[in-house]
C-alpha cells in the first residue's frame, strides 16, 4: 500500500554538523551532553569515513558490506571498545554484553537455548496478561488522560520483566527497581570525558558518583534474589518456571553452568539492555502514531482481532510489526556500536591498523541516503512482508548482527507487539503539542524532554484477549 506524499511524517532530528571533524574540547563536550550530535552531514552521504584523532585511528562504516565484514565475516578480529567497558563495566562486567573470547562463547552457549523463538513463545500469555492489567490501570475515559509515555512504557516493560524473569517476586520493590534504573541511566550511564580520555578507573566520574546508590541497590537486590532462588533449588523445593530459574539450572553440553555472579550480571544486563530498549521503542512508536492517524487506525484494527492464544498471532499483526520496525529504524534503541580491531584489516578498500576504532552507528546506517529512499520519513510500509526482502540484512541492525546479535531479540519483538496491541485495543493516541520531541543518546535513544501524550478510551472495540 502506498502512502500519499503529503501524508508522510518526518520527525524532528538533531541538527547535523557541517565542516571539519571535531577538535578535542568540542568532542568531549558533545560526548557528555549528547553523542548523537557529533555526526556530520557527510556521515549520512558517504559509505565510510576514515581519519585520525587525538584518540587514534577511527573508521566509521556505513555500508552493508563493511558492516557484514565487521560483525560477521571477521567478527573475531573486533572486540567491544574500551569506552563501553568503562561506562558499563562497573555493573555488567561479567554479563553477555561485555564479555569477550572464550568467556563470552561459554556464556552464550549456555544461554542460547533459553532464548529461542519457541522458548519465548511460552511467555506470550503472561506478557499479554501483564500488558492488559497495566493498561486497565490507566482507567481511560472518553475525556482522555495525559500520560508521561516514557515513564509509563518503562513501567510496563518492567512489569513484563518482573513477571517473566522473577515471577513477580519483586513485590513492593518493583517500583524501587524502576526508580533506581532511571537514576542510573540519567547519571551513571552517560559518557564521561574522563572515560573518553582513558583516565584510570580510580579517577572519580561525576555521573557515576551521583548514581552509586542506584548501582548498589541493583547489585544487592539482584544478588539476594539469585542466592534465595539457588537455595530453593538446592533444597529440592519447587521453583517458579521463570527465566531466573532457567538461568540457574541451565547447562551446556559439557554440563557447565553459570556461577551466581554470572547469573546476577546477566540479569542486570537484561534489565538495563532489554527493559530500557523496548520501553524506548514503544515510546517513540506511540509518538509517531499520534502524528499519523491513518497508521494508528490500521494498528487498532489489528489490535481488535488480536488473540495471543493463536499460534499465528504474529502473522495477524503485519502493520503492528512494520510500524515497530520502522520506528526502530528511525530511533534505534542502541544508536552506536564501537569495536576495536585486534589486527590489521581492510574494510571498503581502506587499510586499518591494529587498535583502530571501528564505529557502526545504526543511527547513521538506518538513515543513510545511499541506502534508503526518503530516509528521514516515517514509512512503515517498508517493512510489510511483501517489501521486507528488499532491505539488506546489514542495512538494518537494531539488534546488531552476526555472532553477537542481541540474544533477546525475539523476546523484545514479541513483548513490543503484544504491548502495542494491548494499548491500541482500548486507546486513541493524540499529541498534546506540535513541538517535536528531540532524541538524545544516553545509552539508549531517549527523548530530551518527557514525552507526553493524551490517551482516550476508544468508543468501540471488538474481539477478546
Amino acid at each position: 500500500m502506498d502512502v500519499a506524499v503529503d501524508q508522510i511524517f518526518r520527525p524532528a532530528i538533531p541538527p547535523r554538523r557541517a565542516g571539519k571533524p571535531l577538535s578535542l574540547l568540542p568532542f568531549l563536550w558533545i560526548s557528555w551532553r549528547d553523542p548523537i550530535r557529533m555526526w556530520s552531514e557527510r556521515h549520512f552521504t558517504e559509505p565510510q569515513l576514515h581519519g585520525h584523532s587525538a584518540f587514534g585511528e577511527i573508521l566509521v562504516v556505513s555500508h552493508p558490506e563493511g558492516v557484514r565484514h565487521v560483525l560477521t565475516e571477521n567478527a573475531a578480529n573486533y572486540v567491544k571498545g574500551d569506552l563501553q567497558r568503562r561506562v558499563l563495566g562497573p555493573m555488567l562486567a561479567q554479563g553477555l554484553l561485555l564479555t569477550e573470547g572464550d568467556a563470552w562463547r561459554r556464556v552464550r552457549r549456555i544461554l542460547a537455548p533459553l532464548f529461542t523463538p519457541a522458548k519465548m513463545a511460552t511467555l506470550n500469555a503472561r506478557m499479554a496478561e501483564v500488558c492488559f492489567a497495566r493498561v486497565a490501570g490507566w482507567s481511560l475515559s472518553a475525556r482522555g488522560r495525559v500520560l508521561d509515555i516514557d515513564s509509563e512504557m518503562s513501567g510496563l516493560t518492567f512489569d513484563i520483566l518482573s513477571a517473566t524473569l522473577f515471577s513477580d517476586e519483586l513485590g513492593g520493590e518493583a517500583r524501587g527497581f524502576e526508580r533506581a534504573l532511571n537514576q542510573f541511566l540519567a547519571n551513571g550511564a552517560r559518557i564521561d570525558p574522563l572515560d573518553v580520555l582513558g583516565a584510570p578507573d580510580w579517577a572519580p566520574r561525576l555521573g557515576r558518583l551521583a548514581s552509586i546508590r542506584s548501582a548498589r541497590f541493583f547489585e544487592q537486590r539482584v544478588t539476594a534474589l539469585v542466592e534465595a532462588r539457588r537455595a530453593r533449588i538446592e533444597a529440592g523445593e519447587t521453583a517458579p518456571p521463570d527465566l531466573l530459574t532457567a538461568l540457574l539450572i541451565a547447562r551446556d553440553e559439557q554440563g557447565d553452568a553459570l556461577s551466581d555472579a554470572e547469573v546476577a550480571a546477566n540479569i542486570l544486563t537484561f534489565i538495563l539492555a532489554g527493559h530500557e530498549t523496548t520501553a524506548r521503542a514503544l515510546g517513540w512508536t506511540l509518538h509517531l502514531l499520534s502524528r499519523q492517524p491513518d497508521h494508528l487506525a490500521r494498528l487498532q484494527a489489528e489490535a481488535d482481532a488480536f488473540d495471543v492464544s493463536k499460534p499465528n498471532w504474529v502473522e495477524a499483526l503485519p502493520w503492528t510489526r512494520a510500524v515497530l520496525e520502522e520506528t526502530m529504524r528511525l530511533f534505534p534503541p542502541a544508536p552506536t556500536m564501537a569495536r576495536k580491531a585486534l589486527a590489521d584489516d581492510e574494510i571498503g578498500g581502506e587499510r586499518i591498523g591494529a587498535g583502530a576504532t571501528v564505529i557502526i552507528s545504526p543511527w547513521i546506517l538506518q538513515r543513510h541516503k545511499l541506502l534508503w529512499d526518503d530516509p528521514d520519513a516515517f514509512r512503515p510500509e517498508r517493512f510489510l512482508p511483501e517489501n521486507r526482502k528488499a532491505i539488506d540484512r546489514y542495512a538494518y541492525i537494531p539488534f546488531s548482527a552476526g555472532p553477537r546479535v542481541c540474544i533477546g531479540a525475539a523476546f523484545a519483538m514479541q513483548e513490543a507487539m503484544i504491548a502495542l496491541a494491548a494499548i491500541l485495543r482500548v486507546a486513541e493516541v493524540e499529541p498534546l503539542t506540535t513541538i517535536e520531541p528531540r532524541p538524545v543518546h544516553q545509552i539508549t535513544l531517549r527523548s530530551r524532554d518527557p514525552m507526553r501524550l493524551r490517551l482516550r478510551a476508544r468508543r468501540q472495540r471488538t474481539g477478546t484477549a
